[in-house]
């Protein structure tokens, strides 16, 4: 049904992201449970052919149209979570599936690279002088173990050495980098919401990833990156990496430079929320994210009674030229200075970010919400939502 009005709409795109999650939660159990006498082998071949089906059903939709493929927590030959720390089995069969949804110039160094740890580096297409970053972010994640469910560092490590040596490598050329993967950085609200009434009184807050480095890299190289594109919340969601010492002044004279973040929706819809995807008008002369609208499905059930119409168009909403540093940075000052979400922009956020099912937990903790828009560290996020409530020692959900 999504493939379908993506044909409809958009048969000419210039490219299309998919920032993870091909495979669904728990897929290895379902295959157990229907196969209990399937081997690893079997799996894998089953799985390989399960995300052959998805990706070459888009590339039916979007014929030539190049398809940059991020892989997902779910993406995996093991469990979810799980890969390998070198010469991972699903990553090496994964590769030339991801390669062949890309222009036969930009192949080789997916296959050359995906393999080691699911990430590669390519121009953007139809985009000048620009670059883009595909990471496999669930070796990031505080939740990562290996096939045979043991944690294990180094794998998070050199992917983070090699993001940092292709920002290096653009900012020596003069070039633009988009980043795309699927786990964002920053404060996971939901994991946390138990312990927003105890924040202020020394609980930590969930993250979504082990450490505060890959924001931390990002932000430093607001310069070059121009965007970063992340999924896996299943949630319509914005962000605005900064540098650590700017995110408690927002008025100052000379906006910060920031990695502005685009956290789109999910296809699924396992979380409650209508299936949904999002179509981006680009600024090739400065690899900017001029405009973006959301189509929605009118219901969760994808059969003859399912219609897609947009949801709603980023500039129209919230009355911004585009999707840049300066943009968010003055939209997220906005609602954060709403701390009851009354104001027309507020609302449409709350209406937006799970589409046909506004969040309860997201109104009822507003304030600490807008506070992980621009507050992507833990210590951040807890100064920013405790000033959010002073007349509660506890800065809890209201």
């Amino acid at each position: 049904s999504a493939a379908s009005d993506v044909y409809k709409r958009q048969a000419h795109s210039t490219f299309v992201t998919l920032s993870g999650d091909l495979l669904a939660h728990s897929f290895d159990c379902k295959y157990k449970t229907l196969l209990p006498e399937s081997t690893h082998a079997g799996y894998l071949s089953f799985v390989e052919k399960t995300i052959r089906y998805e990706i070459s059903s888009l590339r039916k939709a979007l014929p030539g149209v190049p398809i940059y493929v991020a892989m997902g927590n779910n993406d995996s030959g093991c469990t979810d979570y799980a890969l390998d720390p070198t010469h991972d089995e699903f990553l090496a069969l994964t590769a030339r599936i991801v390669a062949e949804a890309l222009p036969a110039p930009d192949r080789a160094a997916v296959l050359r690279d995906f393999a080691l740890g699911g990430y590669y580096n390519v121009p953007l297409a139809h985009v000048p002088n620009t670059r883009l970053v595909v990471l496999d972010d669930v070796y990031l994640s505080s939740s990562y173990i290996t096939c045979t469910g043991k944690p294990d560092p180094a794998p998070a490590a050199a992917q983070l050495d090699w993001l940092q040596t292709q920002l290096t490598e653009a900012s020596n050329l003069h070039q633009r980098v988009w980043v795309v993967a699927h786990i964002p950085p920053g404060v996971n609200l939901y994991a946390s919401a138990r312990k927003l009434m105890t924040l202020c009184m020394g609980s930590q807050p969930q993250m979504f990833l082990g450490s505060e480095q890959l924001e931390e890299i990002l932000a430093a190289n607001a310069d070059v990156v121009r965007l970063a594109l992340f999924g896996h919340t299943h949630s319509d969601e914005i962000r605005l990496l900064l540098p650590e010492r700017t995110t408690d002044n927002v008025e100052q004279s000379t906006p910060p430079l920031g990695v502005p973040v685009k956290i789109v929706a999910s296809i699924t819809p396992v979380n409650g929320n209508n299936p949904s995807f999002t179509l981006a008008t680009i600024d090739p002369a400065t690899a900017t994210l001029a405009d973006y609208t959301v189509i929605a499905a009118s219901n969760s059930l994808g059969d003859a009674t399912t219609q897609w119409a947009p949801s709603y168009t980023y500039s129209a909403t919230y009355h911004q030229p585009a999707f840049d540093s300066t943009a968010l940075l003055t939209l997220i000052s906005a609602l954060q200075a709403d701390p009851g979400a009354t104001t027309p922009a507020s609302q449409a956020y709350l209406q937006n970010y799970a589409p046909g099912e506004p969040s309860p937990i997201l109104q009822l903790a507003w304030p600490q919400y807008t506070c992980s828009l621009n507050h992507d560290s833990a210590a951040a996020f807890t100064a920013c939502s405790c000033a959010a409530t002073p007349a509660s020692p506890q800065a809890g959900i209201p």
